[in-house]
């Protein structure tokens, strides 16, 4: 039986969704430490002391991805998140920020991961819009289509 804190913990976080040419959304595939279970999710991370959602969602994509943090949009939208990782249940409002990329797949660098990132992070993709329901392991948040629908109204996944 896996064991889980009683203990509810809300971390300030943003995620940035990021959309190749193709409009493919870039997703990063973690095993979570505690119960090895798989989930997929778009870079991001915690707010440190002093910075703004938007600089805290540059850093992030920047040591996640190594893509062009100038990408990313100031208008975000709050998501709310509810999800165990590590044995501890994270729950509360996420800032979701978009950033659009010329060229297909652009490659990644994982230059700025932290060491237990390093052993975390088991692959990344980028998935097509119309897939996002069917991948193989847990999708993060479950409904991310909606939320790409918020930020880019325009795309294909929305008729546009």
């Amino acid at each position: 039986m896996q064991y889980r804190r009683a203990v509810t913990v809300f971390r300030p976080a943003v995620r940035v969704i990021c959309l190749d040419a193709a409009q493919r959304v870039l997703l990063l595939c973690w095993r979570d430490p505690a119960d090895g279970s798989v989930l997929w999710e778009p870079p991001g991370g915690g707010i440190e002391p002093g910075e703004t959602p938007l600089v805290t969602a540059r850093r992030e994509l920047v040591e996640e991805t190594g893509l062009d943090p100038a990408a990313v949009r100031e208008r975000a939208v709050p998501v709310e998140r509810d999800l165990w990782w590590n044995g501890v249940h994270y729950a509360g409002v996420e800032h979701f920020f978009l950033a659009r990329f010329d060229g297909d797949r652009p490659p990644l660098k994982r230059a700025g991961l932290l060491p237990d990132e390093q052993v975390n992070l088991q692959a990344h993709d980028w998935v097509g819009w119309a897939e996002l329901g069917s991948l193989p392991d847990r999708l993060e948040p479950p409904h991310l289509l909606d939320v790409l629908t918020e930020l880019a109204p325009d795309g294909p996944w929305n008729g546009g």
